[in-house]
């Protein structure tokens, strides 16, 4: 049976090219490989004491101190940073004015002096003494210097200063999640702390971890302004190091690889909690593009 159908008007569908990519991509991975070519090659380094001190045990217990800071200070950031969104979205004007002069004050300086601050703060105040104004009733005293040592003065700058910035990251992320639903749960009878707890935040979470990854990520290499008060984090022991041996460029090289190994790392868990916070929602990273076509005809 012939087929007497005319198709001299159907369309046809040819996918488009795109040579300015290929060409592009084609200079930057040049570029890239002559870059790490000339590192490479540059007589000035020496190898083989980057080798030498890659796992040597001073670098090894840096990474250590630099991880556990990192995951203490955004513990401590993360929990301050939601009671001061939640404080800066309360109707009442004093917890609003309050949340709101934190943040601006620790965004407004520079971490690295806040650094300073709590690591030389036994200068302003030689004796700390924690108790009841106007009483003689004390629960602690002691030295600054013996109760804020260096690390834990690292720890409260870091822990403050993030939080101010994760503030704004969780505030978005509440104000992204629909206001209907909070209506509904109040009319269900449900309490505000209950309806922030189980409905907003957990929704909210699509939101906020993402930028919160970067946060992370932030705060790692962050912790290496903890030289400048004696923390002994992974920079420092590099520090350390190159200051004995002369070897500043090898050392450099050596801190480097492990945090971008850290950081690297780092980057699975925050991709496993966006997809699963993730679900139910269509990402366009999270699935391939649709291809261009042109459009003609036979």
């Amino acid at each position: 049976m012939v087929d007497s159908t005319d198709h001299s008007d159907d369309v046809v569908a040819v996918p488009l090219r795109h040579p300015a990519r290929w060409i592009f991509g084609g200079v930057a991975a040049l570029l890239l490989l002559s870059f790490i070519y000339a590192v490479a090659s540059a007589k000035s380094i020496q190898y083989e004491l980057v080798g030498k001190f890659l796992f040597d045990h001073r670098i090894i217990e840096g990474m250590g101190v630099t991880l556990f800071v990192t995951v203490v200070c955004m513990s401590f950031g993360t929990i301050l940073a939601t009671l001061l969104a939640i404080m800066k979205l309360s109707q009442n004007p004093i917890q609003r004015w309050l949340a709101t002069g934190f943040i601006e004050f620790f965004r407004g300086t520079p971490l690295l002096l806040q650094i300073v601050f709590w690591g030389y703060l036994g200068i302003i105040f030689p004796q700390l003494v924690l108790g009841v104004p106007y009483t003689d009733i004390v629960f602690l005293s002691g030295d600054t210097s013996d109760l804020i040592p260096a690390l834990v003065a690292g720890i409260i700058a870091l822990s403050l200063n993030e939080a101010a910035y994760s503030a704004e990251i969780v505030r978005a992320g509440i104000l992204a999640v629909d206001g209907g639903q909070v209506e509904a749960a109040k009319s269900l009878g449900m309490s505000s702390s209950y309806t922030m707890r189980k409905i907003v935040l957990p929704q909210a979470m699509r939101v906020i971890i993402p930028p919160m990854g970067n946060e992370f990520i932030g705060m790692l290499k962050n912790t290496s302004l903890l030289q400048l008060i004696a923390v002994a984090e992974l920079y420092t022991a590099a520090s350390t190091i190159s200051s004995a041996n002369l070897a500043q460029i090898e050392l450099l090289i050596v801190s480097g690889f492990w945090y971008l190994v850290m950081t690297t790392v780092l980057g699975f868990p925050q991709r496993a909690l966006e997809k699963r916070y993730g679900r139910g929602f269509e990402s366009v990273g999270g699935r391939a593009a649709p291809r261009a076509f042109k459009v003609g005809r036979r």
